[in-house]
């Protein structure tokens, strides 16, 4: 969407059935729609509405409630591209599923945060308002936990904030690391040198600092020692000052090892700590130190853990409603012990 558009939706017009929404600017009305109406289906699916066009007026269709919602969702997004924030088909899904949920949030205090401009001029934004809190927390603290379901942005937004410190000089080396635990499977010997063995661990961490920083430089960030991907276990024994460093897959370090990584922080250096604790690999008996650590260290204001959960999902659509689906089952099977 383009910067610097004025205001374009005038204010909404409501009777007993429908809602309708004028706008005035042609580009700002097809922008709105997306390609095919990808867009406007995208809300009409969140908000159980149906939108019809009809010239320069959007008419919504639906339960009133649904329809306000509607509304006050169509003029943020109009708000946000009057400031030159540009919103695509997954940040309008995003906000309207937030909208679904029985909330009226503000979607700029999140999408207009810029967390970093990748090098294909690709803004990062959180895009709820728990990743937004997520964000907040690793400015402001040395160390965050982030703990939630796939698809919830943890690691990318921690990887982004991570360049971005990086790019700005706050530190002088990003270290990556995570635990080598299989998923469930047995690999078995896998051939080549120690990288090319820990890398199909890792390879998660590849992609998205590759996805923000241009490979050549980011090759040669690795060359110098900048940036350090590694298992954790090579953390033993080290004192890491004025480095941003994540521990992702958190859940599949058993206590020790969580007590180890905690340990290592230095002077003018933060972490950022991700896990998942529905999906814990470890071998059956062996304590998560994630559990323990949200236990041990849970209510220390110093120490803040955001909590996501499937409104934060911010892959394709159907990861929520597979995550919502293996809740469901969880529940069921708890009630029925």
């Amino acid at each position: 969407m383009n910067a610097g558009r004025n205001a374009s939706i005038s204010d909404p017009q409501t009777d007993a059935e429908t809602t309708r929404v004028s706008i005035e600017d042609n580009d700002l009305l097809r922008e709105l729609a997306g390609r095919g109406r990808g867009q406007l289906e995208v809300i009409e699916k969140a908000l159980g509405l149906r939108i019809a066009v009809r010239g320069n007026v959007l008419t919504l269709s639906g339960k009133p409630e649904a329809r306000t919602s509607g509304a006050e969702l169509l003029r943020q997004i109009e708000e946000l591209a009057g400031s030159g924030q540009r919103l695509g088909k997954a940040e309008i899904d995003q906000a309207a599923r937030q909208f679904a949920n029985g909330q009226t949030p503000s979607i700029r205090d999140w999408l207009a945060d810029t967390v970093l401009v990748t090098n294909r001029r690709k803004s990062i934004t959180p895009r709820s308002p728990n990743q937004k809190r997520y964000v907040d927390a690793i400015r402001n603290h040395d160390v965050v936990f982030g703990i939630g379901p796939a698809g919830t942005g943890k690691t990318y937004l921690a990887v982004a904030m991570a360049v971005a410190a990086l790019t700005k000089g706050t530190v002088r080396k990003i270290i990556l690391t995570r635990p080598a635990v299989e998923a469930g499977e047995k690999l078995g010997f896998l051939p080549g040198d120690l990288i090319e063995k820990i890398d199909p661990y890792l390879r998660p961490l590849y992609d998205a600092l590759n996805d923000m920083i241009d490979p050549a430089r980011c090759a040669r960030y690795m060359e110098q020692g900048t940036i350090e991907i590694a298992p954790l276990a090579f953390m033993r024994g080290r004192t890491l000052e004025r480095a941003f460093i994540i521990l992702d897959e958190a859940q599949n370090t058993t206590p020790e090892q969580m007590k180890m990584f905690l340990t290592r922080l230095g002077m003018g250096s933060c972490a950022v700590i991700t896990g998942d604790h529905t999906q814990i690999d470890l071998p059956l008996g062996n304590g998560s130190g994630l559990l323990a650590v949200r236990r041990i260290l849970h209510g220390i204001d110093e120490l803040p853990f955001i909590e996501f959960d499937r409104t934060d999902v911010v892959r394709h659509p159907l990861v929520q409603r597979i995550i919502e689906a293996y809740e469901a089952d969880a529940s069921r099977s708890e009630r029925r012990r």
